[in-house]
């Protein structure tokens, strides 16, 4: 088997990756953006479906298909990396697999279940001494890219609340295994849009000591969470309050961080999802990526309410998805940190396990300053 961590035979040729799965996750978000990134080339995608598997081929002329993982991973010598977006529940046994088989490997969110068994992978993967990363693409927002520069800055001072919110109208359930109530599913929005805000809270504030959570079942015929509030407490004495919902038919701020100097509000989500859903690619001819117009410009001030036009705009940095796979392929090429860590997706899954406890319980959930 060839070098899958970035030895000298990788370097003359575009990374090889198997893509595992040509759903959502995979058609909108993984396959454009490796097929979009220098040094990596999208070589096989599997997926049961013969519509996917014609869609990918359309999409992406110089792909091969496969009816399952399986096939992916007995071709295991001609890849360089594997790209898991297969549902949920078999994150863990793929990720296992594809390891063992001695690839490198980039795993949807959430990585597992429990963070028990993102430590197990971790430590796999450090054994072998291959990549392990987690697609969390949602640090790469315009958003909260602006939001980590201006507490980056000390725009803000010493950041004391931070809000954030991934909140949708959708009254009736589409079904399907994302709202499962089938705990194997791993369904629900906590574990879905939740890993994302847990993952954005730790990355600016660090280790959660503390969980407080509500969490509910609100739409008729629905199974899984679909209306959840976090309160994080974090050991450098942020508190953090996530909301993710299905159900509000009036959408809040995505951030509002206030500090000792100033607040910080936007609405509006990033654009890149949109544009990938639209079938716009990074780097198409004429396209600017990520930007997003004045008029969607959160704002910074004190004192007044940005809604009656306190606080100034504030330019937003452009989103930028690409930013994820190029790190990817630098790290397989030159050794190193991935751009997200499994240790840092086992962080963020004890946050999410406490969050379920708290809500079933009804109380506060203390995880040590480690977690």
């Amino acid at each position: 088997m060839g070098d899958k961590s970035g030895g000298a035979s990788a370097h003359d040729r575009p990374l090889r990756v198997g893509l595992l799965g040509y759903g959502l996750a995979g058609s909108v978000f993984h396959a454009p953006l490796i097929a979009a990134t220098e040094g990596l080339r999208l070589d096989l995608v599997s997926t049961a479906s013969p519509e996917r598997q014609a869609q990918a081929r359309a999409e992406h002329p110089q792909v091969r298909t496969a009816d399952t993982a399986e096939a992916v991973l007995a071709r295991a010598d001609d890849l360089d990396l594997i790209v898991i977006a297969t549902p949920n529940k078999t994150h863990v046994p793929l990720a296992t697999a594809a390891l063992e088989a001695g690839l490198p490997v980039v795993v949807d969110k959430p990585l597992a279940a429990t963070a028990a068994e993102a430590e197990k992978l971790a430590a796999l993967a450090e054994d072998r001494g291959l990549l392990l990363s987690v697609f969390q693409n949602r640090r790469w927002d315009n958003d909260f890219r602006t939001v980590r520069k201006l507490i980056e800055d000390g725009a803000l001072g010493d950041v004391q609340r931070f809000e954030s919110r991934f909140e949708r109208w959708r009254p009736q359930p589409k079904g399907g295994w994302r709202e499962s109530g089938d705990p194997a599913e791993i369904g629900g929005l906590l574990y879905d849009l939740g890993s994302h805000l847990v993952d954005q809270a730790l990355t600016l504030f660090g280790p959660v000591v503390s969980v407080y959570a509500e969490s509910d079942v609100r739409r008729p015929g629905a199974e899984a969470d679909d209306d959840t509030f976090l309160a994080l407490t974090h050991a450098s004495g942020v508190r953090s309050h996530l909301w993710v919902s299905a159900t509000a038919a009036l959408l809040g701020p995505r951030f509002r961080v206030l500090g000792s100097r100033a607040g910080y509000t936007k609405h509006g989500l990033d654009p890149q999802e949109a544009a990938l859903r639209e079938g716009r690619r990074p780097g198409d001819e004429g396209v600017e990526w990520g930007v997003e117009p004045r008029p969607g410009w959160g704002r910074l001030g004190a004192g007044a309410s940005p809604r009656m036009g306190g606080g100034e705009p504030v330019p937003t940095l452009p989103g930028d998805y690409p930013a994820y796979y190029a790190a990817i392929e630098r790290a397989l090429r030159e050794g190193g940190q991935p751009p997200v860590t499994a240790r840092e997706a086992a962080a963020a899954l004890r946050v999410l396990e406490a969050a379920k406890l708290s809500a079933a319980e009804g109380r506060t959930v203390r995880i040590g300053a480690n977690g």
